[in-house]
């Protein structure tokens, strides 16, 4: 059975709120820090339940968007500030002060600077490695950056211990949900990222500086994420799991969207919890290792307890 919009949320999507002060503690260092989260800017159904668990997604490189896809509560900019230096080392500051064990970091598309903020994201990495207790993972979860390789490189490079990419929705949706994204282009950044390093040092930000020493050659787990609603149809979605799949993609995230706005797409149906158990079984007989699908999953939700099953 599915649901539409016009009957209203179905009772799986409603939820209590958790209680206690931790909620107000993660908000108020999150402020001193000068720190912006996608899970406030993107008004994620999950703020409240992860700021409570002391946890939370970093978001870099501003709070505005180049890009207006039709589906985020991301305010779009055109006058953009220019990123802030000092924010790699906030973020691994504010990591540890949470005492997180895995960090998860993604930010806003940055289309106007000339590697995409690429360079943020591995000074970012670098920093979180370097001030945190050794095993401590980190997460990325990254715009396209145009397809500009250099610019993914220099992400791989600084040795995330997962790649996430979101492919968002299926083909014939991207042109309602994704204009100014590619398809193609999405699973080309993927199996790129699946490919591994390459023998290239590292970029220093701050310091305008090559750091010391060669990247070691592995692979990196790539991760990616569907949102199901948007008017997609089942087959649709299969052959989307299985082109990541053969790209590259081995840990996938499939939840409900959600319109943040009347401003945004509306939402086209509510899969029913059995619907996303359906689809987890269909990306695990493709050979996924890591999945999590349900109404209120997110690509960085709960995103440590899908990394042991890379």
């Amino acid at each position: 059975m599915s649901f539409t919009r016009k009957k209203g949320k179905p009772p799986w999507l409603k939820r209590k709120l958790p209680t206690g002060s931790e909620y107000e503690q993660v908000r108020k260092l999150l402020s001193k820090s000068r720190l912006n989260t996608v899970c406030q800017e993107a008004n994620c159904p999950n703020m409240w339940e992860c700021f409570s668990n002391k946890t939370a997604t970093f978001m870099i490189l501003g709070s505005q968007c180049t890009r207006n896809c039709k589906f985020c509560n991301i305010t779009t900019g055109t006058c953009l500030l220019p990123p802030d230096p000092d924010e790699p080392q906030r973020v691994a500051k504010a990591a540890r002060e949470l005492g997180l064990k895995y960090v998860v970091v993604t930010s806003v598309t940055r289309d106007d600077l000339e590697d995409g903020g690429a360079g943020y994201f591995a000074e970012t990495i670098f920093e979180i490695k370097d001030l945190m207790p050794q095993g401590t993972k980190v997460e990325v979860l990254i715009p396209d950056f145009k397809g500009d390789k250099k610019a993914l490189q220099s992400v791989i490079d600084a040795k995330p211990d997962v790649l996430n990419h979101n492919i968002e929705t299926v083909p014939s949706i991207y042109a309602k949900a994704r204009p100014e994204a590619n398809y193609h282009q999405s699973l080309e950044l993927l199996q790129r990222a699946f490919l591994g390093f390459s023998p290239v040092k590292s970029f220093s930000v701050q310091s305008n500086s090559v750091k010391s020493g060669f990247a070691k050659s592995r692979a990196v787990p790539v991760k990616s994420g569907i949102m199901v609603g948007l008017g997609e149809e089942m087959d649709e979605l299969k052959e989307t799991i299985k082109d990541l799949f053969n790209h590259g993609c081995r840990i996938l995230t499939i939840g409900q969207y959600l319109q943040p706005s009347k401003l945004h797409l509306p939402v086209a149906k509510y899969y029913t919890p059995e619907e996303f158990d359906s689809l987890k079984l269909f990306a695990k007989s493709t050979g996924f290792t890591a999945i999590a699908s349900g109404p209120f999953v997110r690509s960085s939700y709960q995103a440590d307890k899908l990394y042991p099953g890379i």
